[in-house]
């Protein structure tokens, strides 16, 4: 596979498994997710700064609320090993269960006993990660956990929320892998330091059965890894294979691969990428096992010894290792418990392994082939390029960079401050770094330098009331010997205490010569922080080596090394830090974009940032919300006022005012109806208010000599099925932005299935007729008035008399008219019914009344007559009734809004495989446009950056489906279908629900592509087979499925 390949690989997966996680927390009901994460750590200190990472991570929406999340630290923060890390989380899970008071249900019999949560538990689908111990590779991310670390990998997407985390993307990877457990209980293990990128969509377990992910790798690569020995018998798919565990090697030579038969048809193994699963019966067992491991812990730790997932407990899934595993630790207790189930391999061809074991390894993550995927500043404050030196390859997330700040090519800046006159090298890490200008003092009596690559970060210390600074080189090992290789800021460790005087027994008082490294080296003075800078400048050999000041002020000072950090972190304040830090920036970015900008940013998400700082943020909101009045009065003429509107309502809600916020919506809404009306007509709101206000006696003026002269009009239009592009056509999106839609005229059962019949008639007043029995007469038409009943079935009639002047023109003075109206099609049904209804009516209205009944007027008049019904909507329904067969229509912002439709001249070829391949299908699921309309306008209104991209997207959807579709490429058609109903689910989950996802299942073999027509929800739905004997097969198979009852209606395109 190709560099340029993986690389698109890597977006490809990341934002389908970021899209499926989104969708699994906003819908759990309908996109399962999982019941219960956990995590392991190291110690108590270590879990209670994971459980706030997992408060955080469930805020943020990364994490379902309905999920049940625990941090586990090991017993005592004694080590056990992996495995028996896993048994103590399972153990640990069922006692939260039970502080949770959940039922658990009966006993069943474990091996000391009986425990009640056996059964209860085994039903549950576990994520569990394991992120306990101590990063010494990568110690700057030991403070916040190695699975923490910032890893901005499409935080573009999202620039208004917290830069996404390690965490963060393996959540995303794991949310995918749920759906292969479908109903069976399960746990899904993986490790805290890599990102494995593959489609776990994709991921087939067998049930009753462990199973670990592999890939195909080299020998080389083999040697220092765990390696997985399959049996030859093997179920092939196009992406994966699945097959059963054979034999476990770890670390294998050449030789061993041989002997073992581990080398695959293509001269590579497979590797042990650590992601296991345990499905039904095997994760009943294991269960059991976990609920009764106390014991077994216990005599662990009295022995000092480990059990380890990926060698130990795993073996006993592996009949062949049963005998080695038997002389280990618990050996046979795991063999007795484990050993009835088998183990299977599910090999992954496409699968990345991201691998984050080293520093070195998290800056090349950031600017090999990931680089264009990588967010380089986020959430943060930079100065202008002439008052600073920063490399544009540099990444700066979640800090705030002041004037005279130097930073190098390829570095990584994360929550910190950088004062003036400091200078950061190139490849350097600078983490949780906050330094006061004050104690830098003048630039030339001190400036600060972080050579090119090194690592420099703070630790609050426990009992300490200010922080350490700890630094080390970029490639450092600090499990290095002293006197083997062990290396201090990239120069040997020896030669480092040589040159700046410093003897072995300042460092080491208690270690052996071999075990004296760089990790329990007492190097690190704790100061002042400008002592403190000033000897790390000292320490990295920039300053007079032999400066017997600065060694007098080392040897006296208090110091600790890497190990001592690890276990005297202050978790609580280093938390209460970054929050406190990142609300200040946010409140910062918010500051300023009402300062300087026009609210351009979510302020719904900046706020949820700010209030991290509980009364000070909250105080903070208030302040913006006094600001609001003046900044709309100040921008009134460039600055929309429902977006003004809507900033007000989201500070609302951040200060808690919710009554307030609601009152306030509707002015939001009156503004979007305000503006599409100014945008479609000049002067069209002042008139219809001018004239519907006038008194009766100004408007019902007679007119004797007027002769009543009958005119009847009949107007039929077909519906409007869209392909892609819908939700650009909906204002206020397409009162600001381009819009682009594809979408199709059709007939129905061979007839057109909307339609009018208006006559004049010499009684004044006007009558209402529709296709259900209701009817009205209207004596006195300027009587009508909006805002209209929601449940007024005609308010449709009504706005359309008020839009096209009717009423306000005295034409019903002398006449009255007769209004019968119809629409043969389903209720809820997605076809752009009540607008296709709406310009139907318009239509005849106009023809009556000798107005302008161009299809483009009609048009336009639709937009705002939705907007008085209070329904919303855009335009392409009525452009898609209106106008004949298939078109691309663009939208251009302006005043007046400007529309330009383009008809695809499509051959007959053309037309005859579409209508023999698509399937119209009514899925029986009534569904509500307006719903769905309200929440995806509201998230627009907020400046939501993933509703916003996604809706970008659909735009340029429309566009290839439109050169797909002229250059007769039917299956191209069904991929953008595809991905744009996907796009529609990222805009609201609701959209969709369980029984149109069966459905779409069921239909995924026979086709290339399918969505819900308009917003979805329910109504039709499109599918597009794969060929015309497909689309006979599937059309044959849904109507004869007793599940789906749905009906598939006869078609062809309205030329």
């Amino acid at each position: 596979m190709s560099k340029q390949r993986k690389k698109a690989d890597l977006a490809t997966v990341l934002r389908k498994s970021w899209y499926h996680l989104r969708l699994s927390v906003r819908h759990p009901t309908r996109v399962p997710t999982w019941d219960a994460i956990v995590l392991t750590a190291a110690s108590p200190e270590q879990a209670e700064l994971y459980e706030w990472q997992l408060r955080r991570a469930k805020r943020m929406g990364r994490i379902a609320s309905s999920t049940v999340t625990l941090a586990v630290p090991d017993p005592d923060g004694k080590r056990i090993g992996s495995g028996a890390a896993t048994l103590n989380a399972i153990y640990a899970l069922a006692r939260h269960y039970e502080k949770l008071g959940f039922d658990p249900g009966p006993e069943v019999e474990v091996a000391n006993g009986t425990c009640k949560w056996v059964r209860f538990l085994s039903a549950k689908h576990v994520l569990m990660l394991h992120a306990g111990g101590d990063s010494k590779r990568v110690p700057w991310a030991n403070p916040m956990g190695k699975v923490f670390l910032p890893l901005p990998y499409l935080a573009a997407d999202d620039p208004d929320g917290p830069v996404p985390l390690l965490f963060d993307h393996i959540l995303a990877i794991a949310s995918c892998a749920r759906q292969a457990f479908r109903d069976q209980g399960g746990l899904f293990i993986m490790t805290g330091d890599v990102l494995p990128c593959f489609d776990a969509f994709r991921m087939t377990l067998p049930e009753d059965a462990a199973s670990i992910v592999t890939v195909p790798i080299t020998l080389d690569i083999a040697s220092n890894h765990g390696v997985i020995v399959t049996s030859k018998s093997e179920s092939l798919a196009e992406s994966y294979t699945v097959s059963l565990v054979n034999d476990l090697l770890q670390k294998p030579t050449v030789e061993e691969l041989v002997k073992k038969d581990a080398i695959l048809h293509d001269g590579r193994t497979l590797l042990d990428t650590g992601i296991i699963s345990a499905k039904g019966r095997a994760w009943l067992d294991l269960v059991a096992l976990g609920c009764s491991c106390q014991p077994m812990i216990l005599e662990l730790i009295s022995s000092k010894k480990e059990m380890s997932l990926y060698e130990d407990l795993v073996a006993a899934w592996v009949p062949s290792r049963h005998d080695w595993l038997r002389a280990r630790p618990l050996g046979e207790l795991l063999v007795n418990s484990l050993g009835r189930q088998k183990m299977y391999s599910y090999c992954t061809y496409d699968l990345q392994f991201l691998h984050f074991g080293t520093s070195s390894e998290v800056l090349d993550h950031l600017s090999g082939d990931a680089s264009g995927i990588v967010g380089r500043r986020h959430l943060c404050s930079i100065p202008a390029t002439t008052v600073s030196d920063i490399a544009a390859s540099s990444v700066i997330l979640s800090s705030e960079i002041a004037p005279g700040v130097s930073i190098g090519e390829d570095s990584l800046i994360y929550d910190s401050t950088v004062s003036g006159a400091v200078q950061i090298g190139s490849q350097s890490i600078v983490v949780g770094i906050h330094i006061p200008s004050e104690d830098l003092g003048t630039p030339e009596r001190f400036r600060f330098m972080l050579p090119d690559r090194h690592c420099l970060w703070e630790v609050p210390l426990v009992g300490h009331k200010g922080r350490v600074i700890v630094y080390c080189g970029l490639h450092d090992n600090p499990k290095n010997s002293i006197h083997k290789d062990g290396t201090f800021c990239g120069k040997p460790l020896e030669k480092v205490l040589f040159d700046l005087g410093i003897e072995e027994s300042d460092l080491w008082s208690s270690y052996v010569a071999q075990d004296r490294c760089l990790w329990n080296a007492k190097l690190f003075p704790i100061l002042t922080y400008s002592e403190m800078l000033k000897l790390a400048s000292w320490l990295m050999g920039l300053d007079d080596s032999r400066n017997k000041e600065k060694i007098t002020l080392w040897r006296s000072s208090q110091r600790v090394s890497l190990e001592e950090l690890h276990g005297s972190i202050n978790f609580p304040e280093m938390c209460n830090g970054s929050s406190n830090h990142q609300a200040d920036l946010a409140a910062g970015i918010a500051k300023a974009c009402m300062n300087y900008g026009m609210l351009g940013r979510n302020f719904s998400q900046l706020c949820h940032e700010i209030l991290q700082k509980e009364s000070l943020g909250l105080e903070i909101c208030k302040n913006f919300l006094d600001q609001c009045p003046k900044f709309q009065e100040q921008n009134s003429k460039i600055l929309s006022k429902s977006r003004a509107y809507q900033v007000e309502v989201d500070l609302l809600r951040a200060c808690g005012d919710e009554p307030k916020a609601i009152d306030l919506e509707h002015k939001v809404w009156g503004a979007v109806a305000e503006e599409t009306a100014s945008a479609v007509r000049y002067g069209f709101r002042e008139h219809l208010l001018e004239s519907s206000g006038k008194p009766h006696s100004e408007n019902n003026i007679s007119h004797p000599d007027r002769v009543f002269q009958p005119k009847r009009t009949k107007v039929e239009l077909p519906v409007r099925v869209d392909f892609v592009g819908g939700w650009s056509d909906t204002p206020p999106w397409s009162l600001e932005r381009a819009g682009c839609v594809l979408n199709m005229a059709i007939t129905l059962e061979g007839s057109l299935p909307i339609g009018t019949i208006i006559e004049t008639t010499n009684q004044i007043g006007i009558s209402i007729q529709d296709d259900t029995g209701n009817e009205l007469h209207i004596e006195d038409p300027i009587s009508i008035k909006t805002p209209f009943e929601v449940n007024d079935p005609f308010r449709l009639v009504k706005s359309a008399l008020l839009v096209t002047g009717i009423v306000q023109e005295n034409f019903v003075d002398s006449t009255g008219l007769a209004i019968k109206t119809w629409a043969n099609v389903p209720r809820g049904s997605g076809l752009g019914t009540s607008s296709i209804l709406a310009a139907a009516v318009v239509t005849g209205l106009l023809q009556i009344s000798d107005g302008d009944e161009s299809n483009e007027n009609v048009a336009r008049l639709v937009l705002v007559l939705e907007q008085l019904m209070g329904t919303g909507g855009g335009w392409q329904d009525q452009i898609g009734g209106l106008y004949p067969g298939i078109k691309f229509t663009s939208s251009f912002p302006g005043t007046p809004l400007r529309l330009q439709v383009v008809p695809l001249l499509a051959s007959p070829q053309l037309i005859s495989e579409l209508e023999q391949r698509l399937l119209v299908v009514f899925t029986g699921q009534v569904r509500l446009a307006h719903q769905v309309l309200h929440k995806v306008v509201t998230r627009y209104l907020q400046r939501d950056n993933l509703l916003i991209s996604s809706i970008k997207r659909l735009t340029e959807l429309a566009k290839s489906g439109r050169e797909a579709l002229m250059n007769c490429e039917v299956d191209e058609l069904g991929d953008i279908m595809s991905e744009a109903w996907r796009l529609h689910q990222e805009l609201d989950p609701y959209c969709s629900n369980e029984f149109v996802d069966k459905l779409f299942a069921f239909s995924q073999p026979y086709s290339s592509g399918f969505k819900l027509v308009g917003a979805g929800g329910g109504g039709f739905a499109l599918i597009l087979a794969k060929d015309t004997e497909k689309g006979k097969e599937l059309r044959q198979r849904l109507e004869e499925h007793a599940e789906f009852d749905v009906k598939v209606y006869n078609w062809s395109i309205c030329i």
